[in-house]
Order: structure tokens, then sequence, then C-alpha cells
């Protein structure tokens, strides 16, 4: 009697998995039938922004449905990020996250209203953008290496911008420090183009800056740019060295770009967008679009986006207990 139960039992579980994977596909088939929300989290004309919409316009045409982007800015993405978090899981709303996405997760932890590994799912990575470290031209140091010596020669006498406390170059800027046991003041900006300034006039004399923004300074003798902060060198740099090739060995820092959406999204949706956007990362306009700005396009599966993920939450957080970055 309990084993006809149990069998009982079991079957009627396989026919409801069986039921809603049914369901799952057939929504999928039917998806889209109306307007796709892609929300970012930064103001219009920032590089998360340059991204999502260029993918949108290829959505746009391959779902024959508008796939329209949603800026709602604030908390460094999180307020954008929260509302994709609460949203229907019905693949109506995708949010086009950065790796600030995991920052935010290592920085503000305990206070963000949403939880950054269980609330949303991976899509798909889209984009890798590398910074650059660059140093004024007072500062005497003509690579890597050289500027770690000075900054051991100087403890505390050189110092760094960043875009604010727990920002991107604030990160890398401190796992280089950490990984190098150099020590440099930290002089945090209210955003990338104060910085920027901060660095062509002297006020810094080292930023662990974006490499597109930078480099015509660069050329143009204002600052002196050292190496890139990705694993490998940068198509539009490619005779800076990486800061890992450089002297540092395993040093890696990249802002990437990908989308997610709200947990509970049926498998086969998320299926059928990471396909799309796997094909238009295969246009050759949106590539050469892409690069122009310094980025390079980049599919992978759910699976590998969230790994990705999950690392970068990882080391990031024990980056902010090992040296007390906090935020206000």
């Amino acid at each position: 009697m309990i084993r006809n139960r149990t069998r009982a039992r079991r079957m009627m579980l396989a026919a409801l998995a069986a039921l809603l994977a049914a369901a799952s596909t057939a929504h999928a088939q039917g998806y889209p039938v109306k307007t796709v929300r892609m929300v970012v989290g930064f103001p219009p004309g920032g590089g998360t922004d340059i991204f999502a919409r260029s993918l949108s316009e290829k959505l746009t045409a391959a779902f024959d449905r508008p796939v329209i982007v949603d800026n709602r800015p604030g908390a460094t993405s999180v307020i954008g990020t929260d509302i994709v978090a609460k949203s229907p899981p019905d693949g109506y709303t995708l949010l086009t996250a950065s790796s600030a996405y995991a920052i935010s997760a290592a920085v503000q932890q305990k206070k963000l209203p949403y939880d950054p590994l269980t609330a949303l799912v991976p899509v798909s990575f889209i984009a890798v953008t590398p910074n650059v470290v660059l140093v004024h031209p007072s500062v005497p140091a003509r690579n890597v290496k050289e500027l770690i010596a000075l900054a051991r020669a100087k403890p505390g006498q050189l110092n760094y911008g960043s875009t604010g406390n727990g920002g991107p170059y604030h990160i890398a800027t401190e796992m280089f420090k950490n990984m190098t046991k150099i020590d440099m003041v930290h002089v945090p900006y209210k955003g990338a183009s104060p910085a920027l300034t901060g660095a062509i006039s002297g006020e810094v004399g080292v930023l662990f800056g974006n490499i597109v923004s930078a480099t015509p300074h660069a050329r143009a003798g204002r600052l002196r740019a050292l190496a890139v902060t990705t694993t490998k060198r940068s198509p539009i740099a490619k005779d800076l060295p990486t800061v890992a090739e450089s002297g540092v060995p395993g040093y890696d820092f990249a802002t990437w770009f990908g989308v997610l959406a709200p947990a509970g999204t049926p498998s086969a949706v998320i299926a059928r967008v990471n396909e799309e956007i796997r094909k238009a990362l295969s246009a050759e306009d949106l590539r050469r679009k892409w690069l122009s700005e310094g980025a390079e396009p980049e599919w992978s599966t759910p699976e590998a986006f969230g790994k990705l993920i999950r690392n970068d939450i990882q080391r990031f957080t024990k980056l902010v207990r090992d040296v007390n970055i906090t935020v206000d």
C-alpha cells in the first residue's frame, strides 16, 4: 500500500513537472507578445545605457516587438536593479547591468533591498571594458613597476582619484594597493568626469580611469597611460600592457556588462533572449560600434555569466573586508 502511494506521488510530481515544462515552452514560443522593458540603473549617455540601446535595437528587430530602454538611475544602479527584482518574472522586464551590480553587493551588503544572489537570474554577458592606469606627467613613473617602486619609496605621499567611495575606480585601485602592498591616499570625486579632471590638473597623481575617456588625454600628453586592468590587452590600446604582465600577476579588474531577469522567469524565455543576444553580438555594425567605445562584445551562457557574478561578489566582498572600504 505504502509503495503504491509512493509510486502514485512520483507519477503526479512527474506529470506536474512535465506540465510546467510544457507551459514554459509554450510561453517562450509566443514570447514576446508585447513591449519588453530593458531597465538601466544609470542616466542616459553612459556605457551601460549605450550598450542597452544598441542591444535593444537588435532585439526589437528580432522579436518584432518594441524593446525599450527605461533609465532608472540612483544609488549606483541599486534603484533600477530593485525595480527589476520586484517585477513579474515573465520576461517583459529585463535589466542591463554592469559590474557595479557585484560591487554594490560587496560594498552595501545587508543594506541592499534585494538579494543579489537570488533576486535575479543571469541571461547573458554582453561586453567587457578595461580601465587604464594613468599618472599625471609630473609623476616620475613610466610603467607599473616604477609606480610601485615610487609608492613604496614614498608611502602615503601619492594620491589617487576615484568616482567615490565604493565606486569601480576605488575598488580597482584598492585591489592594486592590496596586491602590491603600497600606500596611496584616496581622493574621492563625485563622478568620472571630475576624477579625470583632477588627474589632468595634477590634483591627484594616479587614476584607474575609463579607457575611452582617458585615451585622448594620454595621446595629447596630458596624462601618461601605464597599463590596462584586464587580463587581455585592449583593442583600442594594443601597445599598453596589462597590469598582470607588468609585475602584478593575477590582477584583473574589468568593467563588464550583462543582462539579467527577475528570478522565476521561465527558463525557455531566458534561453530565447540569450539566443537573440548571441545573434545581436555577432552583428558587424554592433561590434564595430562597441569596439569604438573600448568594449569587446562577448556572449555567454546564463550559467557562465552567473559564475562570473558570484566570483566577483566573493572577491570584492573579501577586498572590502580586508581593506575596510565603507560608504556613507
